[in-house]
C-alpha cells in the first residue's frame, strides 16, 4: 500500500525486551548473557534506534523474582536503563513503567522528573496497575486488589502525581488526603524542558480505557486486527473529549511484533528456527495465560474447545489483562482451525505479528495508520542488536519514502513532537 499524500505523522517506539521479543533471541547472536546488565548494550540499542529517528524506547517492568533461563527479560528496574540510553542519545524519548499499584507516588514523581529534566525532556511514564500474584508477594501483600480498586487507585495516584509535578513549576506545596493515599509537600526538582513527563496508560479494560482517556497522551493498545482496533481508537478519543480534552491529546500506540528477512520464506525460516529454539511449551503456556485456561492436555490436530473460548471472566476479580483477554478470544475464534495453527498464528504472544519482508511490515503499518487504527506502533523486535537495525536501516526508509514517518527530529521534546503530529478522531 501506498498513499497518495505524504502525512509524516507516525509514531514509532520499540519495545526493549532483553535481547528480543523471541525466547531464544540469545541462542542465534554473538552475545553474551551479562550484556543485558552492562551500559554499553543499552546504550548501543539507543543509538541505533535514534540513527533511526525513532520516537521513543520502551520498558514494561515486572518487579518480581523470575526464572532468567525462560527468557533473560527485565532484569533492571527501568529507568536505570533508560538513563544510561539517556547519556548515549539526544532525542529519544525514553517511556519507562512504574506501577501505581505498590509504588510511592511521591518517589515516582521526583524519580521521573529528574531523569525527565537531566534528559532534556524526553522521559513518559507508562502508568500501569499490578495484579500478578508474585509481585503482590515481593511487596509482601497477600492478594492484590481487584480491578475496581487498583484503577481507583490509579486514578488518585495519576493524578498526585501530576499534581507534584506542576509543584514543581509553581512552589505551591500539594496537599492530599484521598481515600488511599496521603501526602503533603512540594517537588524541589525544577521543571524539565517539556515541563513533566508525557503520560502513558495500557490498559485495555473499560476500567484502562476511562483512565487512559481522561489523563494519558500515550496508550499502549492490544488489538490485533484493524476495524477492533479502529473502533478502539474512536472509542479511546472520543471519551477524551467527554473528559474536557480534545480527541488529538491522546495517541493510540498498538504493539507490532516483527520477524523480517530479505524474503517472506526467510522470515519464515527465522521464525521456525526460533520458535524452535524457544523453551519447551513457550508459546502454549502464553496463550493459556491470555485465554485463562490450561492448553497442555489439548490435541494439537483439533480446534481449541468452544467452552474454553466461551467461558466468562469476572471483570473485578480476573487478574491479569482483560483487554488482551478480549482481544486474543476474538482473534482465535476467527483463526481457529487447530491449536497448531492457532499457536502459529500467536507467534506475537499477545501482538499482531508480521513475519515476512520489511515491504510487507511497511504494508501493514501503513495501512492502519492510513485507515485510522493506529497513531503508531510499539514494535516489538525479534532479536536486539540485529533485529534492529534492520529495522532502522531497511523499514524505516522504506516508510520514509511512502511518506508517512519523518526524516528528522521535529522537536527535542518527546511531549514537542507528539503535539506536532497530533491526529484527531
Amino acid at each position: 500500500m501506498t498513499g497518495a499524500a505524504d502525512d509524516a505523522g507516525l509514531i514509532l517506539g520499540v519495545n526493549l525486551q532483553g535481547f528480543g521479543q523471541r525466547p531464544a533471541a540469545w541462542r542465534t547472536q554473538d552475545v553474551e548473557p551479562t550484556d543485558l546488565l552492562s551500559a554499553g548494550f543499552w546504550g548501543d540499542l539507543g543509538r541505533i534506534a535514534e540513527r533511526g529517528l525513532l520516537d521513543m524506547v520502551f520498558f514494561a517492568d515486572h518487579p518480581a523474582f523470575g526464572d532468567p533461563n525462560v527468557r533473560a527479560y527485565g532484569l533492571l528496574e527501568p529507568f536505570v536503563a533508560l538513563g544510561v540510553i539517556a547519556d548515549a542519545t539526544s532525542h529519544l524519548g525514553l517511556v519507562g513503567t512504574a506501577s501505581t499499584t505498590y509504588n510511592d507516588p511521591f518517589d515516582v514523581a521526583e524519580r521521573l522528573l529528574s531523569l525527565d529534566t537531566v534528559s532534556g525532556g524526553r522521559v513518559a511514564w507508562n502508568a500501569v496497575t499490578t495484579y500478578d500474584r508474585s509481585v503482590s508477594a515481593n511487596f509482601g501483600v497477600a492478594t492484590n486488589p481487584d480491578r475496581p480498586e487498583r484503577y481507583a487507585r490509579a486514578g488518585e495516584f495519576v493524578d498526585l502525581v501530576t499534581a507534584l509535578w506542576r509543584s514543581a513549576a509553581t512552589g505551591v506545596p500539594v496537599v492530599h488526603h484521598g481515600g488511599f493515599l496521603d501526602l503533603e509537600g512540594v517537588l524541589r526538582v525544577p521543571p524539565s524542558a517539556q515541563g513533566h513527563p508525557v503520560v502513558f496508560q495500557a490498559g485495555g479494560s473499560p476500567h484502562g480505557r476511562d483512565l487512559a482517556a481522561r489523563v494519558a497522551e500515550g496508550v499502549f493498545a492490544v488489538e490485533l486486527t484493524p476495524e477492533p482496533a479502529r473502533e478502539h481508537r474512536r472509542a479511546v478519543k472520543a471519551a477524551a473529549e467527554t473528559h474536557g480534552r480534545s480527541a488529538a491529546d491522546v495517541a493510540i500506540v498498538p504493539g507490532l511484533s516483527l520477524v523480517l528477512g530479505s524474503t517472506e520464506a526467510e522470515a519464515q525460516r527465522r521464525f521456525d528456527e526460533l520458535e524452535a529454539l524457544a523453551p519447551d511449551g513457550y508459546s502454549l503456556r502464553a496463550l493459556g495465560t491470555h485465554l485463562d485456561a490450561d492448553l497442555s492436555g489439548l490435541e494439537p490436530d483439533a480446534p481449541i474447545p468452544s467452552a474454553i473460548l466461551d467461558r466468562e471472566v469476572d471483570p473485578v476479580t480476573y487478574g491479569p489483562s482483560l483487554g488482551y483477554h478480549e482481544t486474543v478470544v476474538r482473534w482465535v475464534r476467527a483463526n481457529n482451525t487447530s491449536l497448531r495453527d492457532v499457536l502459529r498464528g500467536f507467534g506475537g504472544y499477545g501482538a499482531r505479528i508480521v513475519v515476512g519482508t520489511p515491504e510487507q511490515a511497511a504494508d501493514t503499518i501503513e495501512d492502519w495508520y492510513r485507515t485510522g487504527a493506529a497513531d503508531g506502533f510499539n514494535l516489538m523486535i525479534d532479536e536486539f542488536p540485529r533485529g534492529l537495525e534492520t529495522v532502522v536501516d531497511e523499514l524505516v526508509p522504506i516508510l520514509q519514502r511512502r511518506g508517512v514517518f519523518h526524516r528528522s527530529y521535529e522537536d527535542v521534546t518527546l511531549r514537542g513532537r507528539f503535539a506536532a503530529r497530533a491526529r484527531g478522531l
